[in-house]
């Protein structure tokens, strides 16, 4: 089964109503590559960073989201819904939108056995998990469309629940902190093959009845499909462009997505660009202090650079309940504290790029919510994502959106071709 990681945190973790408003300097981070923005063009969207969407009036208070608009239809018609705040995430594929948000009354999938059963989706988060039918939209972003794409809205009105969903239901935006989901990782669909001849467990897919729903196969065509791919042009990957930011954080970001890898003037590969081809979990090999990590990945929808171990890496973690974080120099949050660090991600190629990156203490950072800063380059904490490949692997970087300020990052789809041949790979 495909990576799917997101971590969207609670309150006092900056990620709730009522948490701030305010600015940071801008500057060039350690370790970018010096992004320049690319000329508006129908295959560039615009991204932001910042507190997330508004309910009641007031935006939740999300802490390092990256968001896009998406432009949803009916298929074949012109009825359609413009969704804002859709959180841009290259852990995951696929497009998953809450049905609180959603208007439209999107055709419902049905399996193949002529009952008229409908085909639903449980799909597991580390923080939580999705779950709602797999209905048929039109999907527009900036001036790329795809037509008749399988999407998941998240809602639990049309199917109950199965028992095989478990952890935190993420079906309102308090507990998403967004309107959905746009996965653009490095693959075609969710599961791929696995869920076309088995049914995994846990469960991904569903065949439901008005009463009841059980884990069932999906055909390739029928899965979440990343929605890059399905567009007619500009479709073998994107580019999330980000500037740079000061260490003490911002209160809006603004940025772009770039559809295509070196089909456009605006998207090409760079030669200051190191290509990273991932394995078949979408993988690479992070080296740190003289040992290599194998489950290493580029994730958007994550919002820090999360590594390691405490006493691995000697960054102690944050007091309760912000002990998903390193604070460097807890507890005192009176300052940044900030620790310099270096690694190198490299893959089975012989590629490798080196990284500069600085972690702070989490407790301040969060502390600036108060001033209106959600935007971080140095938030990071221990990763406790389990090992997805390899005999006795060992859990390594994920390299969250605090990672992708100041670069320009790439993310190929699986046989797609690229200038730098097929994916999948990350290049930045």
């Amino acid at each position: 089964m495909r990576k799917a990681l997101v971590l969207i945190f609670s309150c006092a973790l900056g990620a709730m109503i009522g948490c701030g408003g305010g600015n940071g300097t801008p500057t060039s981070n350690a370790g970018g590559n010096n992004v320049v923005p690319p000329s508006s063009g129908e295959n560039v969207a615009a991204i932001v960073v910042d507190a997330g969407p508004s309910v009641g009036g007031q935006q939740i208070g999300y802490t390092n989201g990256v968001f896009v608009t998406v432009n949803v239809c009916v298929p074949g018609t012109t009825t359609c819904q413009s969704i804002d705040h859709v959180l841009v995430d290259t852990g995951s594929m696929g497009l998953r939108l809450l049905g609180s948000v959603l208007t439209l009354p999107l055709p419902i999938q049905k399996d193949s056995s002529g009952n008229g059963n409908g085909i639903a989706e449980c799909n597991q988060f580390l923080d939580g998990f999705t779950w709602g039918p797999v209905q048929s939209a039109d999907v527009q972003i900036a001036g790329e469309k795809a037509s008749s794409v399988p999407i998941q809205v998240i809602s639990e009105t049309t199917y109950t629940v199965p028992s095989g969903c478990t952890g935190t239901n993420e079906d309102t935006i308090q507990a998403l902190a967004a309107n959905g989901i746009l996965g653009i990782g490095p693959f075609l669909q969710d599961c791929g093959s696995t869920c076309v001849t088995s049914v995994p467990s846990p469960a991904l897919y569903y065949s439901c009845s008005s009463t009841a729903c059980t884990g069932t196969t999906e055909p390739l065509a029928a899965q979440l499909q990343n929605p890059v791919s399905m567009f007619p042009a500009d479709n073998n990957g994107t580019i999330i462009e980000l500037p740079g930011i000061s260490t003490s954080g911002s209160s809006t970001v603004n940025g772009s997505l770039v559809f295509g890898i070196g089909t456009q003037s605006n998207n090409q590969l760079t030669s200051n660009m190191t290509v990273l081809f991932t394995d078949g979990y979408g993988d690479i090999t992070t080296a740190y202090n003289g040992q290599q990590y194998s489950s290493s990945f580029i994730d958007s929808g994550s919002n820090g650079i999360f590594f390691l171990d405490s006493g691995t890496t000697g960054v102690p973690t944050c007091p309760s309940p912000d002990d998903s974080f390193y604070c460097p120099g807890a507890p005192n949050t009176n300052a940044l504290n900030l620790r310099n660090l270096q690694a190198i991600n490299l893959d089975s190629a012989g590629n490798q790029s080196q990284v500069n990156f600085s972690i702070a203490n989490a407790e301040y950072l969060f502390s600036q919510n108060g001033t209106g800063n959600f935007a971080f380059n140095d938030l990071g904490g221990p990763n406790s994502l389990p090992a997805t490949s390899g005999t006795g692997a060992t859990t390594g970087f994920d390299w969250g959106l605090a990672f992708f300020f100041g670069r320009n990052v790439v993310t190929a789809i699986e046989n797609q071709n690229t200038p730098a041949g097929a994916g999948p790979f990350f290049a930045y």
